[in-house]
């Protein structure tokens, strides 16, 4: 086990909690816990490492749970830009972390402020035929992919683009949650070639799963006692907090 003082146990098993309620019942809660999983590790670089186990227990959760709901054809159009953008990302690890932030707080800025002008106008693209949804898939699925694997920051990015599929409560978190649980699995032997995994890592993440259950349980109720019109301003807040925390220095 990892020697840490008490009080960053604590603040580790408040940021696995949270990852578990955003999988199952708050979409966009998740980015919360990235920034305080750094206060949690000391190293801004290695708790992208450290962060990975708890987001794929969360993920499986969520899979598991709603596996009935899942949409799957919503993704298809989304997967090869989103390899695209893990490439990238991959490539750009390299470069300082805190401008790799920056650039991503950015391009989540503009997507909500996109997101939100095509909602005024009623021209969200809910067809996935359409050549306008075509390419709305290929930007987010770049943004997601260059997200995820710099930032662990892509929630904001699906959250926005699952919103303008206009998928009910139980499609949008179950379809996130496969989303996620691939993207985050196509990050192991990239975190693994950079040194971010260790025995004591696994091991404080294995310590936090207990946590992360009782976050994806409570989540799982949230989600169907909370209104719609009320989850949807819920994720885009949450979107909006998260896109915010990047631009904050570390």
């Amino acid at each position: 086990m990892p020697e840490l003082v008490w009080w960053k146990w604590l603040l580790g098993a408040f940021c696995a909690f949270n990852i578990g309620l955003a999988k199952t019942g708050m979409p966009g809660l998740g980015i919360m816990a990235v920034p305080l999983f750094v206060l949690t590790v000391g190293d801004a670089r290695l708790s992208a490492g450290w962060l990975l186990p708890v987001l794929l227990t969360a993920d499986l959760f969520a899979i598991i749970y709603y596996r009935r709901h899942a949409a799957a054809n919503r993704l298809f159009t989304l997967l090869p830009w989103v390899v695209i953008g893990l490439a990238a990302g991959a490539y750009a690890l390299g470069y300082p972390e805190q401008l790799l932030r920056t650039l991503v707080g950015f391009i989540l800025l503009g997507m909500l402020l996109l997101f939100l002008w095509r909602k005024r106008k009623k021209t969200l693209p809910s067809d996935v035929h359409r050549p306008e949804a075509r390419w709305h898939a290929g930007v987010y699925g770049v943004a997601a992919g260059f997200s995820t694997m710099v930032a662990n920051a892509a929630g904001p990015v699906m959250n926005v683009y699952l919103l303008s599929r206009r998928l009910p409560r139980e499609e949008f978190v179950a379809t996130g949650a496969w989303f996620f649980f691939c993207v985050n699995a196509a990050k192991i032997p990239v975190y693994h070639y950079h040194g971010l995994f260790s025995w004591k890592s696994l091991a404080f993440d294995a310590a936090l799963a207990p946590a992360t259950i009782a976050g994806a349980l409570l989540g799982r109720r949230l989600l169907h006692v909370l209104p719609e019109v009320w989850f949807e301003r819920i994720a885009l807040t949450l979107a909006f907090l998260g896109t915010v925390l990047l631009f904050l220095p570390k």
